[in-house]
């Protein structure tokens, strides 16, 4: 056990690290930027920016793709500010595989939605960060999914369930979207959830002594709590 809002789920024989918050009660963040807006790029510097706020990271984990100089490539919304606008077009890759969508974050609550009915709802959240493909659309499987793909990776997403309640999840070794998108879909009552990344997939768990270091990210997803003066 990572931590007591952590565990591990088997599903079609393959394992995931499966981190569940109820943002109704835990308060969830995104970051992605310092004060001078340059990017964090790692756990750490974010972790040391934020301490400054006696503020105090319970999980962390990346959150949506990054061109090479680490700013998001679709809609990332911070502290109510939109600082990257929404993509709708296509290109190469997993983020163009559309649909792809948007987790977002405000009041006390959260939700996925694809791009185009995420744009059309007119939603002004307080955070949102765009990521794809999306795995999961109202209960159904992204139609590009193969049951059985050769295409086999580590990845991580996102899904809110029927409750509201927020799965952060990682696999523990390479799967292929098909699985990992039934995973959300079956398994955690997900009828919306969004791919995040892959390789690069990252999580700092304190309680686990877990801070991965190894690869670059951009946007940040983040539970937290704050210390009072």
């Amino acid at each position: 056990m990572a931590a007591d809002f952590c565990r591990d789920v088997e599903h079609l024989g393959d394992t995931y690290l499966v981190c569940t918050f109820d943002p109704a009660m835990q308060e969830l963040r995104l970051y992605h930027s310092n004060y001078a807006g340059k990017p964090y790029g790692a756990f750490r510097p974010m972790l040391d920016d934020v301490a400054v706020d006696r503020t105090r990271v319970l999980f962390a984990m990346n959150a949506g793709m990054y061109h090479a100089d680490l700013a998001p490539v679709g809609l990332y919304v911070e502290n109510g500010i939109e600082r990257q606008k929404a993509v709708t077009g296509g290109g190469y890759g997993n983020f163009h595989l559309l649909p792809n969508g948007i987790f977002y974050m405000d009041r006390g609550k959260a939700g996925v939605m694809e791009t185009k009915a995420y744009l059309a709802a007119g939603l002004k959240p307080w955070y949102a960060t765009q990521s794809g493909p999306m795995l999961v659309i109202d209960g159904k499987i992204h139609p590009a999914f193969l049951p059985k793909s050769d295409s086999l990776n580590i990845r991580n997403g996102v899904g809110v369930d029927r409750d509201g309640k927020v799965h952060a999840v990682v696999s523990k070794g390479p799967v292929r979207f098909h699985d990992f998108a039934t995973l959300f879909r079956d398994i955690m009552a997900c009828d919306n959830a969004l791919f995040l990344d892959g390789t690069i997939s990252s999580l700092y768990i304190p309680e686990a002594g877990r801070e991965d270091r190894l690869f670059p990210m951009g946007p940040i997803f983040a539970v937290v709590e704050t210390r009072p003066g």
